[in-house]
């Protein structure tokens, strides 16, 4: 079954590609109600759920109990800051064999994964500094 085209998910999506902060779908809400006043937040959850599913965007689900959600489906991990809570691409040599390695040691079928690395960000370090 082929998707209908939606103007309110391409807007949805197209704001979320231009960001880089992992925003929250509240976040994304609020600049999407810039150019769509209409729309409903439960419209861009919906949008952003259906994106995440078709594997068009990636939803972090960081154990706070609010997603966050990142444009950039490319294997890739993140770091999240343990004092402001903000969520960063962190690209990295050397441990991209651990899916194998995990494939190696697990009698089931894994078919990807995601790794946070926590501490504090260079922003929140320097305040430390201070």
């Amino acid at each position: 079954m082929a998707l209908k085209y939606s103007r309110q998910r391409e807007l949805i999506k197209s704001i979320l590609m231009e960001r880089l902060d992992h925003p929250t779908a509240e976040i994304i809400y609020r600049n999407v109600r810039q150019q769509n006043p209409t729309i409903s937040l439960g419209t861009v959850y919906r949008n952003l759920t259906l994106l995440a599913d078709l594997g068009e965007i990636q939803r972090l689900r960081l154990g706070d109990g609010t997603d966050r959600f990142d444009g950039d489906t490319s294997p890739h991990y993140h770091f999240i800051c343990r004092e402001c809570g903000c969520v960063q691409d962190l690209r990295t040599d050397g441990i991209d064999g651990i899916l194998e390695t995990a494939r190696e040691h697990f009698e089931g079928r894994i078919t990807g994964h995601m790794t946070f690395f926590y501490g504090i960000c260079a922003a929140c370090c320097k305040g430390f500094d201070s």
